[in-house]
């Protein structure tokens, strides 16, 4: 198996982590792995009336997650935002939000709320 498929297989098994432990907190999933031609998004939650554009990150150190997100990483999730409640009316009424959910192999999930801003 090749790095790039490790880290591919690394990165959806975090996304799984993240859903469920988001799930346990009272968020309800909206979309997982939206895409769209400027950018994508790994997970669109909602929990009340605010809605969360999440950034999964599998790394070693919750510093080294919040780091990985680079500006032109976060321009782009941003990107996918929009387009996201430009279909859907609840979110472009509603509290919208940047976050990032980091998974380690050997800690419990953390979630960051309000991470960074998408003009970054």
């Amino acid at each position: 198996m090749s790095d790039r498929q490790t880290a591919e297989r690394r990165g959806h098994r975090a996304e799984m982590v993240a859903l469920w432990f988001l799930r346990l907190k009272g968020y309800r999933l909206l979309a997982q792995r939206f895409k769209c031609a400027s950018g994508e998004v790994d997970l669109i939650m909602r929990k009340g009336s605010t809605t969360a554009f999440i950034e999964v990150k599998a790394r070693a150190s919750v510093d080294a997650a919040v780091i990985a997100v680079t500006p032109r990483q976060s321009k782009r999730i941003a990107a996918a935002a929009a387009t996201w409640m430009a279909l859907d009316a609840k979110a472009a009424a509603c509290h919208c939000r940047f976050d990032i959910v980091a998974v380690s192999s050997n800690f419990w999930p953390t979630h960051i709320e309000n991470a960074f801003f998408g003009d970054r």
